[in-house]
């Protein structure tokens, strides 16, 4: 399953779905990681009055990341805060689908992401690598190898136990 001759598009289930907010400690630094890492595109910054941004958004893909400096005043009064505040630890994990997931596995390592999990063949049909960024934000990529039916899905599951 590791070599990839054709092209399978992003299932639709996922194409659309909800633009996640992220807050980071350092708003700028994470904008050039993931620029590095991901290849992102900047697409906007507001700065906030006092130093530091408020709002930004960039792209990866076809998909839109918005992000902050969870050190603002006016992110601080809403009660926002980064994974480091919080011990290192965070409840929200991060889907994109890229065209090569080991690439980007490889750019993102170079730039200073963790690698969680390398690029594998999974079972639901996705060659995927977990990593943790920076600023302690978990990231799934995946590519599509696969289509799997649910009963497929359902014969590998038990099959593994």
């Amino acid at each position: 399953m590791t070599e990839h001759t054709t092209h399978i598009e992003i299932p639709d289930r996922h194409r659309y779905g909800v633009i996640p907010h992220i807050m980071v400690e350092d708003a700028a630094a994470a904008i050039d990681f993931y620029q590095r890492a991901f290849g992102t595109r900047k697409d906007f910054r507001i700065y906030a009055p006092g130093g530091g941004t408020l709002h930004a958004e960039i792209t990866i893909g076809r998909s839109v990341l918005m992000l902050g400096d969870a050190s603002v005043d006016e992110a601080e009064a809403a009660s926002f805060a980064a994974p480091t505040s919080l011990g290192g630890g965070t409840s929200v994990t991060l889907h994109v689908f890229v065209p090569d997931v080991d690439s980007l596995a490889e750019r993102a390592g170079a730039a200073g992401a963790e690698i969680i999990q390398p690029p594998k063949d999974m079972f639901h049909g996705d060659r995927t690598v977990i990593l943790k960024d920076p600023s302690g934000h978990m990231w799934v990529f995946l590519t599509r190898v696969e289509d799997v039916s649910q009963e497929e899905l359902r014969r590998r599951l038990t099959a593994t136990g």
